[in-house]
Order: C-alpha cells, then structure tokens, then sequence
C-alpha cells in the first residue's frame, strides 16, 4: 500500500475538479503488419506485466481526505479488462484512427481498476496495425510512458523466450481495510510537524547550500509572478468541452538537427519554432492577429536525475514562455524561442516549479488538495496551450517479431487549453501529436499543416545560411 507522491495525486486533484478533462497520456504505436493474433498478444504482454507493477495496482481514496490516494492490488485483475481490441472501417486510413483514438481518449479511465489501456487496432491501411495506449497521468510522466516501450517491446524481431523473462507474480496482497488506510494517513498527518522539523534541521546543518537553493527558488517564483500576466484575448483560450480532437504531422530528427546547427538553438528550440509556425498560421487563418503575449506555453521540464531514466512516477518541473508567433521570419523566430529559453533556463524558473511541487510534501493533504481542486476549477487566461518534449528509444523496437515504424504521442488538455502539442522522436524520427477541443478547433489541421510548413521553411532557411558559409 504506497501513497501517491504529491505531483501524481495532483493529477488526480486536477482531473476531479474539471468535469470536461481526463488526465490520461497516451500514444499510438503504428507496426508494420499482419497484425499479431489477439491471445497471442495477451500471452506476450503477460510475461511483461512484472516489468510495469503499477499495472496490477488501483487506486484507494482516503476516507475523509486524510492523505492521497494509495495504490493497492487489484484482486480480481483481468488482462482481458485492459486491452482491447477494434478494427477500422474500411477504407480504413490516418483519418479514422485519429477519430478513433480522439474518443478513446476522451472518455475517463474507471478508477475501479488499474489505470491503464490498451487497444489492439487492426485493419489500419498498407497492411499496418496500431496499439493505443492510455495511461492515466497519476501513474507517469512522458518519459515513464517512453520507458514501457521498452519494458513490454523487443529490441529485436526474435523475441526472448517466456522463460526468460517471465517472472510469476505474488498474490495479490489482502485488501487494506478503510480503517488502516485511515490510520495510516492519520499517523502520516500527525508526523508532519516531524518532516518539517527534519527538512528545517537539514536546512541549518547545510546553511550556504540551503541559502542557495532559496535565493534561487525566489528567483523562479519571481520570474512565475512575472511570466503569468493575463494572455491577449484570441480564438486559442476559452471554456471547452468534453469531446477532443486529434490529429499529428512528422518530420525527420536528421533535418531538425540540420537547422539546429545551421541557424543555432537546441533541437527542443527547434521543435517550439514549428509549433510557433504552426500557431501563427492558425490565427491569421481565423483572421486574427498574432502578437507577443497571444500564445503563452507551459513547457514541461524533466527534472530527472541520472538513474532514473526507467521511473514510472512524474518527475517534472515546468517553464511558461510567450511563443513569437508575431514573427513571421522563421529563423529569426527560431532565434526568438532559442533566446527566451536560455534566459528562463537561467532564471531558475524550473527549479522554482519543483521546489513549489515538493511543498506539498509538508502540507496537510486535505490543503493542498483543495488548492488544486480550486486552481482547476477557476478559468485561467494566463496559460494557452501545453507544448511538451519527449526522447523516445532511438533504436527500432518490436511487437511479436513486427517492426515498429512510429510513435504518435498524445497530451491531455483542461480548464481553457484548447490546444496541446507533444512532441515525440522514435527512430531518427519527430512526430508532433496534436490535441484539440472538439467544438472549438475545427480547425486543427491548419495547426498540423502550419507545423509541416514552418519545417519546411527553417530547413529551406537552414540551406540558404550553410551556402552563404560555404
């Protein structure tokens, strides 16, 4: 019986305040076919569960909100619950899976099992297939969701053996009564005061490393205070629904390294000068106007330390910056985001993030998640859209001896974000998968193709600066 950390039970806070969100992350897994038999892929994923314990684990509320949630094991698991299986109307094409994956990711995961799914997609067209995977935001971050690629894919088209990587669960420990979940929370409330007490004597036997890291958690807070000014009114915020939207476009990681060292900036840098691209082509097609604080972003941030590349639970930060959709130069919009970005690295705007995160370790829960409850629960104007990286494995992955040709990623969005981009690299290979509200971004498409195009215009631009070198 483990507590949830105090980002993870944010998520589920956040999901319970807005009734039109689900906070689930997902991706679709694109293969080469024929597709593998449904048991088949059952057995092969079996053999994997001990690699993803969380995938035998629900989740238990607290009675009377004494502390988070806790995961326990769920008794009657049933692989068969989890995944499932559908095929495409035919003619089947990109279109109808990204309806499909639109309406399986707008439905709530039932927090009475494990918080995960998957869907086995057959009928996909030039003999493909796909796997939808839907796991809620409480159990991982992007790059947790990256790592169980790896835990349930081969590296390989010859499998390993069963035996090899078979590991038979324990029983299913016995089910916590209320009443020691109760207790439990209550003996955590209770030893606060030590917590505290603890994280102010460490403070004191390290007092220039904790004055430090104070000033520096100042400085990011400052910086937040400052970076979150109301938006300028658009098209891009507002009150949104429950149904969502879906679509992607990709591009080469080779020609994005290929601007990156023509024109400057880091890959990330590159990646948020397209979506800025593709911003400013979607309000000029509405007929507006794009300005400098039109489109500010919440940029997530791994705050992963070395080791902990394989952890499942959240582990991020997060900056806001204006993305210059009012530059219509791609280059010089490139070397806008490039600029931004260094300075908010600098301003300690993400160490600020996580030092506020960890707070909540030494607030009462019942207080810290009623702020959350609250803050999403509240309209915003000071945030537009979520724009987030994340590395995938970097060499071919498999399914039951089936290459894996893509990974189309997908982000959640709530209170007034009508839009969302993940961006994901697999392979030498960049996909931006792009999420909408349904009734107000009919539109999503010219995002998609605003992306496409700024690609194309920084690799064009990119061309041009290496043969005024050469």
């Amino acid at each position: 019986m483990a507590q949830l950390k105090p980002l993870d039970a944010a998520f589920v806070d956040a999901e319970d305040a807005d009734r039109n969100a689900s906070f689930a992350i997902g991706s679709i897994a694109i293969f080469e076919g024929p597709p593998p038999a449904y048991d088949d892929f059952l057995a092969a994923l079996s053999s994997r569960l001990p690699l993803v314990p969380l995938y035998r684990k629900k989740l238990r509320k607290v009675p009377l909100g004494l502390g988070p949630p806790v995961w326990v094991d769920d008794p009657h698991f049933d692989l068969r619950y989890h995944v499932r299986q559908t095929a495409l109307p035919s003619p089947s094409g990109e279109e109808q899976l990204r309806t499909l994956m639109a309406r399986v990711m707008t439905e709530r995961l039932d927090r009475d099992y494990p918080l995960w799914e998957y869907w086995l997609v057959e009928r996909l067209d030039r003999d493909r297939w796909a796997l939808i995977t839907k796991i809620h935001h409480c159990m991982v971050d992007g790059l947790g969701g990256a790592a169980m690629y790896r835990a349930i894919l081969d590296v390989s088209p010859e499998p390993p053996s069963v035996a090899a990587i078979q590991d038979n669960p324990s029983p299913a420990n016995p089910q916590p009564s209320p009443l020691a979940v109760t207790a439990r929370a209550a003996v955590n409330a209770l030893l606060l005061p030590v917590y505290d007490a603890g994280a102010v004597q460490r403070a004191l036997a390290h007092p220039a490393r904790s004055v430090r890291q104070a000033t520096t958690t100042f400085r990011g807070l400052a910086r937040y205070a400052t970076a979150l000014p109301p938006a300028a009114k658009s098209s891009l915020s507002g009150p949104i629904g429950r149904q969502r939207r879906f679509t992607w476009v990709g591009a080469s990681l080779d020609d994005v390294k290929a601007i990156k060292n023509a024109l400057g900036g880091t890959v990330n840098d590159v990646f948020l000068a397209a979506i800025t691209g593709g911003f400013r082509e979607l309000l000029l097609a509405r007929g507006e106007v794009p300005t400098r604080a039109t489109v500010p972003s919440l940029v997530p941030v791994s705050v992963r330390r070395p080791g902990e590349e394989g952890v499942y639970e959240n582990r991020v930060s997060a900056l806001v910056t204006n993305l210059p959709v009012h530059i219509p130069d791609p280059a010089e919009c490139l070397t806008t985001v490039a600029s931004q970005l260094a300075a908010l690295k600098s301003s300690s705007e993400s160490e600020a993030g996580e030092a506020f995160v960890g707070l909540r370790r030494y607030t009462p829960f019942a207080l810290a998640s009623l702020f959350v409850r609250a803050v999403f629960s509240i309209p915003q104007r000071e945030i537009v859209t979520v724009t987030t990286s994340v590395p995938g494995p970097q060499q071919p992955l498999y399914a039951l001896g089936r290459r894996l040709l893509e990974i189309i990623p997908y982000v959640p969005i709530a209170t007034t974000l009508r839009t969302g981009v993940c961006i994901f690299t697999y392979n030498g290979q960049v996909t931006f998968g792009i999420t909408g509200d349904y009734d107000s971004t009919p539109d999503l498409d010219v995002l998609a193709r605003g992306i496409d195009g700024s690609i194309a215009r920084l690799l064009t631009a990119a061309k041009r600066r290496r043969g005024k070198r050469r």
